[in-house]
């Protein structure tokens, strides 16, 4: 959906935008636990987004079964593609080694497995989605669904996410937040005192503080502060915090009714109107056309007409 509604903004009419293809390490079809025959499009091949799905059977056996894949993922990752697990598919990333030292998240029935498999893994099992150096893990099918249109939105524009988002998930019913992605690349650095930082605006980000202040609270003047955050996370102190504040705001108009105005001054900005141009330069669309992209509308059920006497 994403690739056509993408082709046609571009002027490619039918013509899809993406070359989207389903692979098997050997190339061959894939006989399901169910034995359903599934045919494929070829064998393990370059791609700039890769998705691995759950799988059903003992881990060791496929490892041994197809000892391609991880050297596969490891030379992708190292050329820029974004990787994708979805519940078991975690997997795969951690025995290419490519989360060691990272946040990760899978189903919950496979925590302890994973956990005592890839212990050099940061598993987090409060989470349903964790990103770190692209590399995208997703808990289950829910999640997963929440994780694409993120991609989507980051590959295609808000639009086109917003648009797929209406048309397909708008009866989802999440017993979780989806909460933020897009800031787990940029925690992968060295630097104890900005990772400190980094946390504590996430803690505190709908508060009234001062930069200067927070930079003084842990021990940098301003100057070296700016200099290490944007050297150790690639982002500015401001802009960072605005897009905790955003994303954030996005989680609200997407869960809740609440007014405009009062998820403006629960992320932080007493004035709405700021905060919708604001909104709009980082999401490319104004809140109500966020809301309304994430949500059926009410109205938009047809009524019952009584029958005619």
């Amino acid at each position: 959906m994403a690739s056509l509604r993408h082709a046609k903004n571009q002027g490619l009419g039918l013509t899809p935008a993406f070359q989207i293809r389903v692979i098997s390490p050997d190339g061959q079809p894939v006989n399901s636990f169910s034995q359903a025959l599934i045919p494929v499009d070829g064998a393990l091949e370059d791609a700039d987004i890769v998705v691995l799905p759950a799988f059903w059977g003992d881990f060791d056996v496929l490892s041994r079964r197809h000892p391609n894949i991880t050297p596969w993922l490891r030379a992708l990752h190292e050329k820029g593609a974004s990787l994708c697990g979805e519940a078991s598919g975690v997997f795969w990333l951690a025995a290419a080694g490519l989360l060691d030292g990272k946040e990760a998240t899978t189903y919950w029935r496979f925590f302890r497995e994973f956990s005592e498999r890839f212990p050099q893994v940061q598993l987090n099992q409060e989470k349903h989605l964790s990103d770190a150096d692209n590399l995208y893990c997703a808990s289950g099918f829910t999640s997963a669904s929440d994780l694409y249109i993120y991609l989507i939105e980051r590959f295609c524009g808000a639009d086109i996410a917003q648009g797929v988002s209406r048309d397909i998930l708008y009866e989802t019913r999440r017993s979780y937040s989806p909460g933020r992605i897009g800031f787990g690349g940029q925690k992968l650095h060295q630097d104890v005192a900005i990772l400190q930082v980094q946390q504590w605006l996430e803690d505190h980000f709908a508060e009234k503080f001062r930069i200067e202040d927070v930079a003084r609270e842990h021990g940098m003047s301003i100057r070296n502060f700016m200099r290490r955050f944007q050297s150790a996370t690639g982002d500015k102190p401001l802009h960072y915090l605005q897009r905790l504040r955003i994303e954030t705001a996005k989680g609200l108009l997407s869960s809740t009714r609440k007014s405009i105005k009062t998820i403006s001054y629960e992320v932080g900005y007493d004035d709405s109107s700021f905060f919708a141009r604001l909104f709009r330069q980082h999401a490319g669309v104004s809140p109500n056309q966020y809301r309304q992209g994430q949500r059926q509308a009410s109205s938009a059920k047809p009524q019952a007409k009584a029958p005619g006497l």
